[in-house]
């Protein structure tokens, strides 16, 4: 079954996203998915837990779907368009939710990719993680968990460690919230114009006046190509109208 998806809000209405559906009493397990994932380029297949009770980073969105769709293509067929090395060592996730992102791109590229998001969102990343170790372990990646708060440079200093890089850096769904632009650009910034990071995002249009302003702040500082809306990578994406992006220094 299909998750809901966002729907538009008003121009007054403060709240980016609707509430997530009601938590479970105290004392009741809340209602858990656990939903299969196929990375058809490797024969293999990702298992994770949502529990969508529990609000946004518990759920997998359109946009991550698509992502890892994109990433198992262009496994088995590189496209020059997209700024990813044959073999990447090192990525990174912002914003990983559940994990389907994170995961997949370790285990069809052996990459070592670190998943970051608030802690909140950790012990349910981590659960994922751990479930599909041993087939990204089988196929020689790893995935470590991290918490990454943006626009906070340390935490991407720590989490990079000294001499370290990230050769890719992957998003899905986080232009949702106003209230992150600014946070996310300062994040990106640091990954891209100071670290040499590529930077590939997958985004959901759900509002487009509120969205273009993200993306008009980001030309400031970043050349931004829009692979999807060209038709020059091909996704299916159903319905939902997904556009991705990639991200270099000016």
């Amino acid at each position: 079954m299909p998750l809901p998806m966002p729907q538009p809000i008003s121009s007054d209405d403060e709240s980016p996203l609707p509430p997530p559906p009601a938590a479970a009493e105290d004392g009741e397990t809340p209602s858990e998915i656990h939903q299969t994932h196929q990375l058809p380029s490797i024969g293999a297949a990702i298992v994770l837990r949502q529990i969508p009770s529990q609000g946004i980073p518990f759920q997998v969105w359109p946009a991550a779907t698509a992502l890892v769709a994109l990433l198992d293509r262009h496994r088995l067929h590189p496209n020059p368009l997209l700024p990813f090395p044959p073999a990447p060592t090192r990525i990174l996730e912002l914003g990983s939710g559940t994990g389907l992102v994170a995961i997949a791109a370790a285990a069809l590229f052996g990459a070592k990719v670190t998943a970051t998001d608030l802690p909140a969102a950790l012990p349910n990343l981590q659960f994922n993680v751990d479930a599909n170790a041993a087939a990204v372990a089988a196929r020689g990646g790893a995935v470590e968990v991290a918490a990454l708060r943006w626009g906070e440079r340390r935490h991407v200093e720590e989490i990079m460690g000294p001499g370290r890089a990230y050769e890719v850096v992957l998003g899905s769904d986080l232009v949702y919230d106003p209230r992150v632009y600014d946070p996310l650009l300062e994040t990106l910034k640091l990954l891209v114009v100071e670290k040499g990071a590529a930077v590939i995002m997958a985004h959901c249009r759900r509002w487009k006046k509120k969205e273009s302003v993200f993306f008009r702040k980001a030309r400031k500082f970043f050349h931004l190509e829009v692979l999807h809306n060209r038709n020059q990578i091909e996704i299916d994406t159903g319905k939902n109208r997904i556009a991705v992006y990639t991200f270099s220094p000016k």
